[in-house]
């Protein structure tokens, strides 16, 4: 057979553009294997041309409508779009129950557009596990922007600044202690603060909140901004996207552009707790229950009971 003929593979497809080629990729990567590294090897060399948005917010702040009104805006400046949507994992199936796909069926016809709905699967950190690599895979595959919507926000929750380019925490008026509630941990890893659904009253008064908050913030070469916006009218948009804009310019400016140091730790540090979470629930050798027990009867620190723990994983793969 001549070479020249050969069917391009899936990574070539992959980096020429082509959806389906990118559906099949996603498929891969959420597995492991072979097929994996190969993929992700063969991706490398693409990485970092996009700028990756994080979204983030309590519930009921409007994230996904907000984010189904920013790829319009997007898409009207001729930039394409990818989303990686982190739904809630159906209890039964353990599947996304696809609440972001609903919002954002606008954009299901344009192919300048492609949204990934994953199942956050119980992971408290607000973007699940393969959300590293699946964000590796839409940057490779030539989209302009990718965004990044996580499941909620809590003052745990600060992944997406190790994953986004640019940091976008949203907030809504009437929503009780919600500024309270991200003012702890989340608040730090803002780059732009949104007040969305401005037209409720308190909007300004939350406005007005959040500034007070950035005020004790020490100085740094990008002052956030705090944004007013109605996903349902679209009102806003404009600024928002030239902020996104601007700070993405002033990363890259920095030789930052591409946070891909961040995306790969990321995807280690859930490993690596992955696998030990595992082996603790798990492992029923005596040497393991003896660790527990002490720790329960407090004849030792938490800290020393980690280290044994680590210590007999590392043994029970070496004698595997």
């Amino acid at each position: 057979m001549n070479v020249a003929s050969q069917k391009p593979g899936l990574a070539e497809r992959l980096l020429a553009g082509q959806p389906t080629a990118l559906a099949r990729a996603i498929s891969i990567i959420e597995g492991e294997g072979p097929a994996v590294s190969r993929l992700l090897k063969a991706i490398q060399p693409q990485l970092g041309r996009a700028v990756v948005v994080g979204f983030t917010g309590p519930p009921g702040a409007g994230k996904s409508t907000l984010v189904n009104a920013f790829i319009a805006e997007m898409r009207g400046r001729g930039k394409t779009v990818a989303v990686v949507a982190v739904d809630p994992s159906s209890p039964i199936t353990g599947g996304a129950v696809l609440g972001d796909r609903i919002r954002m069926a606008e954009h299901t016809m344009d192919k300048g557009v492609y949204i990934r709905s994953l199942a956050s699967r119980g992971h408290l950190g607000g973007l699940s596990a393969s959300a590293a690599r699946v964000t590796d895979l839409m940057d490779a595959a030539g989209f302009d922007v990718v965004v990044l919507e996580t499941v909620g926000a809590g003052q745990s929750e600060v992944e997406m600044a190790e994953m986004a380019d640019v940091r976008i925490v949203i907030s809504a008026p009437g929503l009780g202690d919600d500024v309270q509630a991200i003012k702890a941990g989340i608040l730090e890893i803002a780059d732009i603060l949104v007040v969305n659904k401005s037209d409720l009253p308190l909007a300004r008064r939350t406005t007005r909140q959040l500034e007070a908050m950035l005020a004790l913030r020490a100085p740094t070469d990008w002052k956030v901004p705090v944004l007013s916006t109605n996903a349902v009218d679209r009102s806003g948009l404009p600024e928002l996207a030239d902020a996104i804009e601007r700070k993405a310019a002033l990363r890259e400016a920095k030789g930052a552009r591409g946070n891909l140091s961040g995306r790969t730790r990321r995807l280690l540090a859930q490993t690596v707790a992955r696998q030990v979470e595992d082996y603790v629930l798990h492992d029923q050798t005596a040497a393991s229950e003896a660790i527990v027990t002490a720790l329960q009867q407090a004849d030792t620190s938490l800290q020393t009971a980690v280290t044994e723990i680590l210590n007999l994983m590392h043994e029970s793969q070496i004698h595997e």
